[in-house]
């Protein structure tokens, strides 16, 4: 039974910037291998600045999933460079790349900001297996610590065990669920949730929704339901669509976020799985073709590894020499 009045501890964590580097460094290990790597190479052996050079740091580039579009962005920025200054050794570009790969993410490092209202509604979204209960109960934890009262809604009514995997990161992450008790309707769980965090003054509601593929059009019309059915209570909700993606499909989530965000409107992307890719790329042609905010990365099934994103972490933790 749910009280009528929630007490949240108050509870401080300061996270060390030098330990979430090496761990950031650790989970883009793949990734870094991918790129830095070869860049260090071409860069370090002052090779003359010529097409195959060009050819070479383009293959490299979409090897680690950056995408042919925001590869091709950033060679003629480096060309173009290259050329303003009349440089002569390719050493001499190592530093103008990574600036100008850590510019394109920068636009995207946009934290989420959990507005006064009560209940701060947000809606994850998603494929199947992308990680989304997962992370709804790592952000519950994190608004936890940040002293906020948090419901979860149990709206994913097609998943044998959704409802009970939630119960369980519910139990972790000190929040409340609500069940959907064997219902079918994902929209009418939600719509019972926003009415009982309405009611216990609830700080954030987060509502899980059921994986669905970006082309298959009936479930995504659920999802548009969803949304109609929360606007009914409070018009201005949800303040949050966020889509949930594994790094590890690299370009293929090009697709997705578009079809979703065409559909729906995504407002936030939190990028999973970071740790077990090399296609860690696939962030900067997010970043570049959308301009969507980039709000979380994780990694690992811990309910502490979910991050803020910070742009000039990553690039540094992908450039890293170690």
């Amino acid at each position: 039974m749910i009280k009528d009045k929630i007490s949240i501890p108050t509870i401080k964590i300061k996270e060390k910037k030098q330990g979430f580097l090496n761990y950031l460094k650790h989970s883009l290990f793949k990734t870094s291998q991918n790129i830095s790597k070869e860049i260090i190479n071409i860069f370090n052996n002052k090779n003359i600045i010529d097409e195959k050079l060009f050819i070479f740091l383009k293959n490299t580039l979409i090897t680690a999933d950056v995408g042919l579009k925001t590869t091709q962005k950033i060679i003629n920025l480096v060309s173009n460079y290259a050329n303003k200054k009349q440089i002569k050794n390719s050493y001499l570009l190592y530093n103008y790349i990574k600036q100008e790969m850590l510019n394109i993410l920068i636009p995207v490092e946009i934290p989420l900001i959990i507005k006064k209202k009560k209940p701060f509604v947000i809606l994850i979204i998603g494929a199947n297996g992308v990680g989304k209960t997962t992370t709804i109960g790592k952000l519950a934890y994190y608004f936890y610590k940040n002293n906020k009262s948090v419901f979860l809604a149990s709206g994913d009514t097609f998943r044998a065990g959704a409802d009970k995997q939630l119960t369980s990161w519910s139990n972790k992450s000190h929040s409340f669920i609500i069940n959907n008790y064997k219902k079918k309707d994902s929209a009418s769980v939600i719509f019972d949730a926003l009415y009982k965090a309405k009611k216990n003054n609830i700080d954030i509601l987060i509502a899980d929704t059921a994986g669905r593929l970006h082309n298959n059009l009936n479930l995504i019309e659920e999802l548009k339901k969803i949304v109609r059915v929360i606007k009914k209570i409070d018009n201005e909700s949800p303040d949050e669509i966020m889509l949930i993606i594994d790094a590890n499909i690299g370009q293929n989530s090009i697709n997705q976020l578009k079809a979703f965000h065409d559909s729906i409107g995504v407002t936030g992307i939190t990028i999973t799985k970071i740790d077990g890719t090399a296609k860690g790329g696939v962030i900067f042609s997010l970043a570049n073709e959308f301009g969507i905010p980039i709000r979380y990365i994780g990694s690992g099934e811990k309910i502490t590894n979910l991050h803020l994103f910070n742009a000039k972490d990553f690039i540094n933790a992908i450039f890293s020499k170690n």
